[in-house]
């Protein structure tokens, strides 16, 4: 048993898992519980197995969802694991654009920079501007 994590050497990857239909987001094994946890307050179910190697982590979407809505709740998810620090794939047939434009827009107001005040250059170190 092994994850795309793993093989990538990514943070997180996220696909539809051909078996289920369920869409996964696989972590590396031992993953950082911070990690984990972003994915939980992301709205994305962990799953665990313990084997007599390794223990296995991943997270799905819930179930009882729509494609569409699977689409969309792992799509929202890749702004904020990227502005975290995090690297995040998602495959095409796990991806809704829409929804990774609208969550990306919302994060990126969230770390907004107020503008900085504008403030005239001192008398003294202003260049003179010549015409041409």
């Amino acid at each position: 048993m092994g994850n795309r994590a793993d093989v990538t050497g990514s943070d997180v990857e996220v696909y539809r898992d051909a078996v289920s239909g369920t869409i996964r987001a696989d972590t590396p094994t031992g993953a950082h519980e911070t990690l984990l946890a972003v994915l939980d307050s992301l709205g994305l179910e962990r799953r665990t197995v313990t084997t007599a190697g390794p223990e296995y982590v991943w997270h799905e979407v819930p179930e009882g969802l729509s494609e569409d809505e699977q689409k969309r709740l792992a799509s929202r998810a890749i702004p904020t694991l990227l502005m975290a620090g995090y690297a995040a794939n998602i495959t095409t047939a796990a991806f809704d654009p829409d929804a990774y434009l609208e969550a990306a827009n919302e994060v990126r107001a969230q770390h907004a920079v107020p503008d900085a005040p504008a403030v005239a250059p001192h008398a003294g170190t202003a260049r003179p501007r010549h015409g041409r």
